[in-house]
């Protein structure tokens, strides 16, 4: 008998073990929606032009608004469609999208952003340097930044990670242009820059002004 009590005395106590882990896997779930690939959710984006006089970024008066419309498939995969709609760029503004409507197909793979085609957007987690572009004058590469950074914008206060793309010439040189792309976990891109390859100053600056999350 007192055997018999000692082993159900065991197997309840590792009952309760696998209860507890359970229920602390349930309390920290990984991050499963880092990009925010939700259908419904949506972001407003101003692009501020760089002034060379004040040495500041101002308002162009262009707005990005971009929500998830729905899914597609391509080759058996589900991509979310994103749609951008681009107002207040009468002037054709370099950099800044033009006006109108703009369709992306995207979908999240192994802390990837890509697109129907292959392309990576944005890595989270591959620090390596990426070629994304080759060219007669040079190759345009990004490479994912080891640290977090916090960024404040019209949106609110956000930690991100960010990657930084940049150009070399023929002789490996590495241009001066530099832009950078900041996205935060469950909400998506937060700022991105534009440049001329051989400018060290952004030309254009995007940063979310506003969104709405499921």
């Amino acid at each position: 008998m007192k055997r018999l009590l000692l082993c159900l005395c065991i197997i309840a106590f590792a009952f309760s073990c696998t209860e507890s882990d359970n229920s602390d896997n349930q309390i920290n779930p990984p991050d499963a929606n880092f990009f925010a690939l939700t259908i419904g959710n949506s972001w407003v984006y101003k692009n501020y032009r760089y002034n060379p006089t004040t040495e500041t970024y101002d308002d162009t008066g262009v707005i990005d608004s971009i929500s998830i419309a729905g899914l597609q498939n391509f080759s058996g995969e589900s991509y979310f469609k994103f749609r951008r709609l681009t107002a207040g760029n009468e002037g054709g503004i370099t950099f800044c999208n033009p006006n109108g409507e703009h369709f992306e197909f995207l979908r999240e793979f192994e802390g990837n952003l890509v697109n129907e085609e292959g392309f990576i957007k944005f890595t989270n987690n591959n620090y390596e340097e990426r070629l994304l572009q080759e060219n007669q004058w040079g190759n345009i590469y990004e490479i994912l930044v080891e640290d977090n950074t916090t960024l404040t914008v019209e949106a609110g206060e956000f930690d991100c990670v960010n990657s930084q793309r940049y150009a070399r010439n023929p002789k490996d040189e590495q241009l001066p242009g530099l832009d950078r792309f900041y996205y935060s976990s469950g909400f998506g891109l937060v700022y991105d820059t534009s440049s001329f390859v051989s400018i060290n100053i952004p030309r254009i600056i995007r940063r979310l002004d506003s969104y709405q999350i499921q």
